[in-house]
């Protein structure tokens, strides 16, 4: 028997010196922060540096000296930089200051700078002026110094502008700027339209985003049966999300039989029976924090559908189709609802609340309403190359058994539109007469 020596010089991409460490992605901030599953088809400097730019191009045209940012999201979208992503949704104690032109300081939570400071796009990290002061009741105390701080580098750095932009804070701090000189402005939904067109690295992020949660689809169609709990399911789906190098789900939407019918009830501990109807929708936070929303409705063998779930099942898919093709680049968000597919009426009463609505880092503008609802939740704009949507479709009536929720993502294009979203319908649901 022939004895084989491992020679490690003869291998480049590993660090014998820490066998701990892990080979660097082509990314470099490296394994510091990314998940092995983060392709390296995807240029991390382009996409980070593409957002960045994108972000001053606007507050140079809007006038700002600065922006503020509380929100991880916008945070993630202006530096690539995430850390505990879901308790700072909840804690704004983590901040960057912006400058139309000049350094990228980031103010952050105690023994973490070494998160960040590895990216190109931030310049320094000093601690926060706000970590626990809720918490500690020192609010009305920590306000002064927060905007003190903010103040100086907004004077040394602004260009000039005292134009201020902040995605969201306390009254306090926006008063405590104001009382400084600083024309305080919520510039949350401006960010929003900037975010609204994707660059290429962005469609990138959302396509490969989107394989990670059409896996895990698949997998919860695979575990379907009687007698399986609901949240067994969502777990499954959870599960195969992490392994695809995705982060988190922003919601429970997954139901059966008569809890499909309305819409929004998450999943519980109920068992699934022979028959009945399983419906899902995906808002996943998947690879690189690029959001997948498409929604699928199942059913619990053995046997067939039934004619009225088939001819649920039918509308909903004709609703969807019918509204993927009439989108156009340039086509008015009014227009889209004046000609979207027409809800037979006794299913107006628990539409959906949008015919579509952008996609990227989540759900994200345009929101595009109903006619019957347009002057409530609708606003006038244009679908422009580069956007992302998401196509909605609920069909089931009040008092109903069931429900269906079908739902795909597509991006808007020179030339039309391209599915982003490509799993496919059910054909017992689609087959034969309903």
């Amino acid at each position: 028997m022939s004895i084989v020596v491992f020679d490690p010089d003869s291998v480049d991409d590993v660090d014998f010196k820490d066998r701990m460490r892990h080979p660097e992605t082509a990314d470099p901030a490296g394994g510091m922060w990314l998940s092995d599953t983060e392709p390296s088809f995807i240029d991390a400097d382009a996409l980070r540096n593409g957002r960045l730019k994108k972000l001053r191009d606007w507050m140079r045209a809007a006038g700002y000296g600065a922006v503020v940012l509380f929100d991880p999201y916008n945070q993630r979208y202006a530096t690539g930089s995430r850390n505990m992503f879901g308790y700072f949704l909840r804690n704004s104690t983590r901040y960057f200051f912006i400058p139309t032109e000049g350094p990228v300081v980031l103010f952050e939570y105690p023994q973490s700078y070494h998160v960040s400071m590895v990216l190109d796009t931030i310049d320094e990290a000093r601690p926060s002026k706000l970590v626990w002061s809720s918490v500690s009741g020192k609010d009305d105390e920590t306000a002064g110094p927060f905007a003190d701080e903010i103040t100086d580098l907004l004077k040394q750095h602004g260009g000039g502008s005292m134009k201020l932009g902040m995605d969201r804070c306390s009254h306090l701090q926006a008063l405590a700027l104001e009382k400084r000189g600083c024309e305080v402005k919520d510039c949350q939904g401006e960010i929003l339209a900037v975010r609204a067109v994707k660059t290429p690295e962005e469609i990138k992020c959302l396509q490969v985003s989107m394989a990670g949660a059409e896996a895990a689809v698949a997998a919860v169609r695979e575990a379907i049966k009687p007698g399986v709990f609901e949240t067994k399911l969502f777990a499954i789906m959870y599960h195969e999300v992490i392994r695809q190098g995705g982060e988190f789900i922003e919601t429970r939407l997954l139901s059966s039989g008569q809890r499909t019918n309305p819409w929004f009830n998450e999943a519980s501990g109920r068992k699934i029976r022979p028959g009945e109807l399983v419906a899902l929708d995906t808002d996943t936070i998947g690879c690189y924090g690029y959001y997948s929303d498409f929604s699928r409705t199942f059913r619990c063998g053995p046997g067939k559908p039934t004619p009225y779930q088939k001819s649920l099942y039918r509308m909903a898919y004709d609703q969807v189709q019918h509204n993927i093709d009439i989108v156009k680049p340039g086509m008015a968000f009014r227009e889209i609802a004046e000609k979207a597919w027409k809800i037979p009426d006794r299913f107006v009463d628990q539409r959906y609340t949008s015919v579509m609505h952008g996609v990227g880092m989540h759900g994200e503008t345009p929101f595009i309403a109903h006619a019957m609802d347009y002057e409530t939740y609708g606003r006038d704009g244009y679908l422009v190359p580069g956007m992302v949507v998401s196509v909605e479709s609920y069909i089931g009536e009040k008092g109903g058994r069931e429900g269906v929720k079908l739902e795909d993502e597509i991006l808007i294009t020179e030339n039309g539109t391209e599915l982003l979203s490509r799993f496919p319908y059910e054909d017992e649901f689609l087959s034969g007469e309903t």
